[in-house]
């Protein structure tokens, strides 16, 4: 503070709750009653939702401010635009308030629900509080009130309750309703045709509840897929409640199988999408390392199996689709890359299968994520190779991998060795260097993302074939690829993007 408290006024942010004058806190109707002036926001035509909230609680004596805003869409002939418009009216209004504080009164803000989310009243207090004593008065917000009417519980147990503004881009809001358990958006008015296309696209519409001027005159409540369009006002919200103890029975004919890459180590890797599939399934199968990933809800079934059970375990989550159920088939890195898409849709050709729903959702692969860790190896044309002989002969590989090579591609080798195959790098390497120098760089990615990350990268002459296991990736450079270090020591390996003409 540059000005001592008994030379100023004090300022505070009132709370006043979503509507209802009887949800005011003790604290919010003293502050009224000891404040100088009570300031409260309005549109041009003058009429104040926060003024009318605590009407009963205003004197003859207090001196009112209306803070009235220049705008109330984003039409505005201002040179700065409508949020030039909206800076110039929070530092005008600012500047007001400052002269009562300075005259030592008491400046009591009003705020419907609370002060501090998504309120007018942080634009003062950010203006304000540095340079006077300050308090906030927090105040019940609509989200909760919203939550009271409608009698659901909004977020349970480790549910993640996501709040969401309805002005983001519609595929933001796609990605984030698809994301979360539960959520609440708000400032819909306008924006409620791109909201519901958003809840709609992330295949959360038909949980949606609607809530309109909670506890306040015209409240109304119901299904956001049966709400109108031009019958929503800005005081309304769309609510995602909880979804512990709401998964619908399910008739035969609803299930489907989504098969669910987790990337190469855990929720950090994991696309919006797929954690909404994760998140919606009403059983999760896979192999035990990968479903251990995964957060456990109340609620869901986990199957877990080995990882040498591929068809069987597509064959197990296919019968459950078919049987009604919602199943995740959980992979890890990406589904469609030596994982376990292809198990499923193998099992998913058969006749008996043929009309049960089955989606593949993507996920980031090793070889994309060792390759991000190293640099950018991967900048040019690049081939990937499973080393595993488990489901293809060694004959067909080594014919591979002499291709590639002499064609001067990146290679990703997937599945290098194993506990049971201890000589594939080693042979691969003297493939390799049939047509590479000793001096290519070899990237080893082991654990990516991962408690035991470790990513190295050595020349292919150097490779030994002891330092791999099965969780690691070799990224081996064409002739284009180069290494080097930063200034910071940090090693980097990079593919120039533009081949050497002939």
């Amino acid at each position: 503070m540059t000005v001592s408290e008994q030379q100023t006024g004090r300022l505070y942010g009132v709370g006043l709750g979503p509507g209802d004058p009887s949800l005011m806190t003790v604290r919010a109707v003293e502050v009224i009653a000891e404040a100088d002036v009570v300031a409260y926001h309005s549109a041009r035509h003058g009429r104040s939702i926060a003024r009318s909230i605590a009407a009963k609680h205003l004197r003859a004596d207090h001196i009112e401010e209306a803070l009235v805003y220049p705008v109330t869409t984003e039409t505005t002939d201002h040179p700065g635009g409508y949020r030039g418009a909206m800076e110039d009216f929070y530092t005008e209004a600012a500047a007001r308030l400052a002269v009562h504080l300075d005259a030592g009164r008491t400046v009591a803000v009003l705020a419907e629900g609370d002060p501090m989310f998504y309120g007018s009243y942080m634009h003062m207090h950010k203006r304000l509080a540095d340079r006077y004593p300050t308090e906030v008065i927090p105040g019940v917000t609509s989200v909760s009130a919203a939550a009271a009417r409608l009698g659901t519980p909004l977020a349970e147990g480790e549910e993640v309750l996501t709040i969401l503004p309805g002005t983001l881009p519609e595929d933001e809001l796609t990605a984030r309703l698809a994301a979360t358990d539960a959520a609440v958006v708000m400032k819909l008015g306008r924006t409620f045709p791109a909201v519901r296309r958003a809840f709609e696209a992330s295949g959360r519409l038909p949980e949606a509840r609607y809530v309109e001027r909670a506890t306040m005159a015209g409240e109304r409540l119901g299904e956001l897929a049966d709400t109108e369009a031009d019958s929503v006002p800005y005081f309304a919200v769309a609510v995602l409640p909880s979804r512990i103890d709401a998964r619908p029975e399910r008739a035969p004919g609803d299930g489907e199988v989504t098969v669910v890459g987790t990337g190469p180590a855990g929720p950090l890797w994991l696309t919006p999408e797929t954690r909404g599939a994760l998140a919606g399934a009403d059983d999760l199968v896979g192999y035990t390392t990968y479903l251990d990933r995964v957060p456990v809800r109340p609620g869901q079934i986990r199957h877990g199996s080995d990882n040498k059970v591929e068809s069987e375990r597509a064959e197990f989550a296919l019968d459950l689709a078919r049987r009604g159920r919602r199943v995740a088939v959980v992979s890890g890195g990406d589904p469609g890359v030596f994982a376990m898409a292809t198990a499923v849709l193998e099992v998913a050709a058969q006749e008996e299968y043929a009309d049960v729903p089955v989606r593949v959702l993507p996920g980031v692969t090793a070889a994309n994520a060792a390759a991000a860790r190293a640099g950018a190896p991967l900048g040019h044309d690049y081939a990937t190779i499973s080393l595993s002989d488990r489901l293809k002969p060694w004959e067909v590989i080594a014919r591979r991998l002499s291709a590639a090579a002499s064609a001067d591609l990146v290679l990703a080798l997937y599945n290098p060795g194993s506990r049971s195959r201890t000589w594939q790098v080693g042979k691969a390497r003297d493939l390799l260097l049939e047509h590479r120098s000793p001096d290519t760089p070899v990237v080893l990615g082991r654990d990516v993302g991962g408690a035991g990350e470790r990513v190295r990268t050595v020349r292919l002459g150097d490779l030994d074939p002891a330092e791999v296991d099965m969780r690691t990736i070799l990224i081996v450079g064409s002739s284009q690829t180069r290494w080097g270090r930063r200034g910071d020591g940090t090693r980097i390996v990079w593919t120039p993007r533009r081949y050497p003409e002939d």
